[in-house]
């Protein structure tokens, strides 16, 4: 007979850090534990859990967590008591309990005073931080004084030195990489020596003439040309812009938006017909509706490749040379046929009918009942 052997007891694993907090041998044992054998990372966490459970409906939770991270691991026994407080059972309450369970809240109430303080210091550093931001119009403005009123200023210093000098705004302002907003200062200031020159040149006025007696008439007259040329390029620079402009493609809306306020009958027991949803007609290309009050059938047709949009109560994009209505003489046969037939058939019904067909102008009113759509 085999003889066996006796299994073998493996060690038992020794638990370390919080699963190892020996709290069936008392708080003594554990403030003792929580001083040596636990991380302040586990102080910390065990501290900050407690807190949590304890403030979670407070706004103090906020000043709390707000205090330096230090705070919740300096002193070992406040996350020891945190702990007991948390675990152990109420029949370990005793006087020693108490009294750290009240320092434990003395401490809360001190930090819920420095995180108020660190908030509060917070919020207003960062509204010191905010800084004045320059709007677009002034910074083109600037741009335009660094750039392209420099170059004026040197053609007019040019001149002033005898020289036939010209420039060519529309290169200039290219490079500069101005839009042609700037054009206005810039033409404000050319226009204003054009009157100048144009005055002194067909002597209109005498202080014009006496300011400008240095200069020739061949000077003056190039300089009204030169003036003139400027004008034109910045002619060209705003007839460019427009060219180039992109116009503004206006973008429809949700088709839950465009039918919020139609009107129409849900539902007719006198013709036993129900109207489908709204939302159907945003989109699709035909439309059959039935008008209860005044027995007409309305059939909308659009050749749009967005199909049809609604405005209030009002159906867009209508192609009134497809679109009818015409009054029913017998609704009750002719509604089963635009619910079950295709366009053709519904057509060639139409034809026989001996009412004669109008333009419909797009209305949908309280007494419309929304029959059909269809996509083409």
């Amino acid at each position: 007979m085999a003889i066996r052997k006796k299994a073998k007891k493996l060690p038992r694993r020794v638990r370390t850090g919080i699963a190892g907090v020996p709290i069936e041998k008392g708080f003594e044992a554990v403030l003792s534990y929580f001083q040596t054998e636990v991380s302040n990372s586990d102080l910390a966490k065990t501290l900050k859990s407690y807190i949590k459970e304890k403030h979670k409906k407070s706004v103090n939770l906020q000043y709390i967590m707000a205090c330096p991270e230090y705070k919740f691991y300096s002193a070992p026994y406040r996350a020891a008591t945190a702990f007991w407080l948390t675990h152990s059972p109420e029949s370990n309450d005793t006087d020693q309990t108490r009294s750290y369970s009240s320092g434990l809240s003395k401490w809360l109430s001190e930090m819920i005073a420095m995180g108020k303080e660190i908030i509060k210091d917070k919020k207003a550093e960062k509204a010191e931080v905010v800084r004045p931001t320059i709007s677009p119009m002034e910074r083109l403005q600037r741009k335009i004084s660094n750039t392209i009123m420099q170059d004026l200023l040197d053609l007019e210093d040019k001149w002033i030195e005898g020289e036939n000098a010209s420039l060519d705004l529309y290169q200039e302002f290219k490079r500069h990489g101005l839009p042609s907003s700037a054009t206005k200062p810039v033409r404000n200031v050319i226009e204003g020596w054009l009157s100048d020159y144009n005055d002194a040149y067909t002597k209109a006025c005498p202080d014009a003439v006496e300011g400008y007696a240095h200069l020739s008439r061949k000077e003056l007259k190039f300089r009204v040309q030169a003036c003139e040329s400027m004008l034109s390029d910045l002619d060209r620079l705003q007839s460019a812009a427009k060219a180039t402009r992109k116009s503004r493609v206006k973008q429809p809306k949700a088709a839950d938006k465009q039918v919020t306020k139609v009107k129409y009958k849900k539902e007719d027991s006198e013709y036993k017909i129900v109207s489908i949803a709204p939302l159907s007609m945003v989109g699709a290309h035909r439309l059959f509706t039935f008008n209860t009050k005044t027995r007409t059938m309305t059939e909308f047709v659009t050749n749009a490749a967005k199909g049809f949009e609604v405005s209030g109560s009002t159906l867009k994009n209508i192609d009134i040379s497809l679109s009818r209505c015409t009054r029913l003489r017998k609704p009750d046969a002719f509604l089963p046929i635009v619910l079950k037939k295709t366009p053709n058939q519904i057509d060639k019904e139409w034809k026989t009918l001996t009412t004669k067909s109008t333009v419909p102008n797009g209305r949908i009113n309280a007494d419309t009942i929304l029959l059909r759509v269809m996509d083409k």
